[in-house]
């Protein structure tokens, strides 16, 4: 008989690494139940978790390139499986660790363009545009980096001239895409170092964020088969269902497998998790076949990265009081719209996830049952997430005494958009696979057991299910959360009657800060009223601190020392975990559940930057961040 744990839970300290174990979907329950006297034998499910970046930019993506960076993807490859290299301003740098696995994603539009723009190709200098941006490019520093944020308005606008927007169909596009596919071959090491062929598709309709990375789970001989998709027409498109069209008829016609993930839904004003078809006459209401779409070929969503973060906000999720962390809310992407309260709900990771609920409800389909990711966009190259080794978006801000007070875009009046120390040291997406391998981490992605961190490589594992109030003082808890339940990424089934149990785990980064508190953030639709709600549990902690009468959990404390700047774990834990059963749960309501876990306070890059270079920070900078960790959803459906 099933315990039922209610509210707080377990929180437990040891010097011990956390089993980590994955079942593939075909594993039965009789299996896991019947398991040998050695928890070592005949596993079907492995004991590691794999970190990467899905989302990087080198000196082939035209707003990279134009803005200085010079490191090419061969170059990105070594520095991301351990190597020192030199940066674009001429840096040495270097990762801690290496990466697991590694996507580099150049745009596809105007695919072999920069490197003709920079070089002086005939064509490109016969075109006026072209002259004026090989000549910005090629001056370097300040005007570089304006010319190259002039590329993307015009992109964004539709003034770019054709001359400089290769397509398919130019000699050089094809040639850049053969090189992309041979660069990522050649690093491929499985087991060890896992490369995936990929392109990010810019879509960016008036300077709406719509972009998506597509990735490919197979190698050259598929990959060659075809060429990236763009978003100009009458080659490409930038509406996502031309996009869904293209990924189907690439596996058709290849036997292919391929995903997509979106990013900067907080640059969209509104677009990314929209109710309503926008690129459709009148803008109607989303239908079922835009649902069962975008539900197939978007497994993933990126919740955290350099432009910001994703999750929530806090003028949405108002009880939140983390809700407000690396918040960009300006505009959209090229700062020629402002934002407006309106547009938040369509912006966000939870708000999206809620508006899925609704047109579940309304449609029979979730349009929006999407996983946790994080990853960089980094255009130098460098995919530096740590906090001190932050090596910024573009070579403008790799590190220097200035990047932190740099104005990063103006809106045409010539008030601030942002600063240069709104950037973020952001992200990197885990995935519970079988193997270090193309096929196991792609389908570790595709059924969503993954999850986003702002930086730190923490263990995080989240189950639902039925769980005993004991089971967290396991250390078998891979056995024990399949073979009662299902993963992050998966759908919930509970017995009549029963509110479901969540056994949530995390052990700290090896090398980073102690954690502070394991967080499960609910979100349902309420059956009475059909109203989108959230909550956020508190559902284990480190030190010695108890809920106050509001219900909230008092503050960790702080121990950074910002004149070094430093921190020492001598508060939080390193180890957390909790059985929670849902207090409030309503069988008859579509719910999902995600784990958020936050460390304890650290400095940030400014911080860092500030003694280094030994430079008073601007006005309202912040020195310090609690990084942290989202897992993908577990959802939960009526059964009538």
């Amino acid at each position: 008989m099933r315990i039922p744990y209610l509210a707080v839970c377990m929180a437990f300290v040891t010097g011990t690494t956390a089993f980590a174990q994955v079942v593939p979907p075909d594993a039965s329950d009789a299996f896991l139940k019947g398991r040998p006297y050695s928890p070592y034998a005949d596993r079907a499910y492995p004991e590691r978790v794999f970190f990467g970046d899905t989302h990087v930019h080198t000196g082939l993506s035209a707003d990279a390139g134009g803005g200085g960076t010079r490191l090419m993807p061969r170059d990105a490859y070594r520095f991301a499986r351990g190597e020192q290299v030199t940066s674009n301003t001429g840096q040495p740098v270097k990762l801690h660790r290496p990466f697991d696995f590694y996507m580099i994603t150049d745009h596809s539009d105007a695919m072999g363009a920069i490197t003709d723009i920079i070089s002086g190709a005939p064509n490109i200098l016969a075109d006026e545009q072209g002259r004026e941006f090989h000549n910005a490019f090629n001056t370097g520093g300040e005007e570089a980096l304006r010319a190259m944020q002039q590329l993307i308005a015009s992109f964004a606008q539709g003034t770019v001239s054709p001359a400089l927007n290769y397509q398919p169909g130019n000699p050089a596009f094809a040639t850049v895409w053969g090189d992309i596919i041979g660069a990522a071959e050649e690093f491929n090491d499985p087991g060890v170092f896992t490369t995936f062929i990929a392109f990010e598709w810019t879509s960016l309709v008036q300077g709406n964020n719509l972009h998506r990375n597509v990735i490919l789970r197979d190698g050259p001989d598929i990959a060659r088969q075809i060429l990236p998709y763009t978003t100009t027409p009458p080659v490409g498109s930038p509406n996502p269902q031309d996009l869904y069209a293209w990924l189907q008829n690439f596996e058709d016609t290849t036997g292919g497998d391929a995903l997509a993930i979106a990013h900067n839904g907080n640059l969209s004003n509104g677009w990314v998790f929209s109710l309503v078809d926008d690129f459709a006459e009148g803008k109607p209401p989303l239908d079922r076949a835009y649902a069962v779409a975008r539900a197939k070929w978007e497994p993933l969503y990126e919740w955290s990265q350099i432009k910001g973060d994703g999750e929530a906000h806090p003028l949405l999720s108002t009880e939140d009081e983390f809700a407000d962390y690396e918040t960009w809310d300006f505009g959209n992407l090229d700062a020629s719209v402002t934002k407006t309260p309106e547009m938040l709900p369509g912006e966000y990771a939870r708000s999206g996830l809620l508006r899925g609920l609704a047109l579940q409800a309304e449609l029979g389909v979730n349009p929006y049952k999407f996983g946790a990711s994080a990853a960089t966009d980094t255009h130098t190259g460098l995919s530096a997430v740590a906090e001190d080794n932050f090596f910024g978006k573009h070579t403008a801000y790799e590190p220097n005494a200035e990047r932190a007070s740099h104005v990063g875009k103006s809106f045409s009046d010539g008030d601030v958009a942002y600063y240069g120390w709104g950037y973020s040291a952001a992200g990197l997406t885990a995935v519970w696979a079988r193997e270090n391998t193309r096929t196991s981490i792609f389908d570790a992605m595709e059924r969503r057991e993954a999850y986003g961190t702002t930086g730190p490589r923490m263990t995080v594992r989240f189950f639902g299910g039925d769980y005993s109030e004991d089971a967290i003082a396991r250390r078998d808890l891979a056995r024990i959360g399949y073979g009662g339940g299902v993963p992050m990424g998966g759908d919930l089934t509970v017995a009549e009657g029963e509110a479901p149990d969540f056994l949530v785990y995390s052990l700290r980064d090896p090398v980073g800060a102690n954690l502070d508190r394991i967080q499960i953030i609910k979100g349902w639709i309420d059956a009475d009223t059909g109203e989108a709600q959230e909550k956020v549990y508190d559902v284990a902690w480190g030190g010695d601190r108890s809920p106050g009468e509001n219900g909230k959990l008092p503050t960790v404390g702080s121990t950074v020392d910002l004149s070094i700047p430093s921190w020492t774990n001598t508060i939080g834990a390193s180890e957390l975990g909790a059985v929670w059963t849902d207090p409030d749960f309503d069988p008859s309501e579509l719910a999902f559940y995600y784990a958020r876990v936050i460390e304890i306070p650290t400095p940030r890059w400014t911080a860092y930057d500030a003694v280094k270079f030994g430079v008073e920070m601007p006005e309202g900078t912040p020195m310090v961040t609690q990084e942290r960790a989202y897992t993908s959803p577990i959802w939960y459906t009526p059964n009538n």
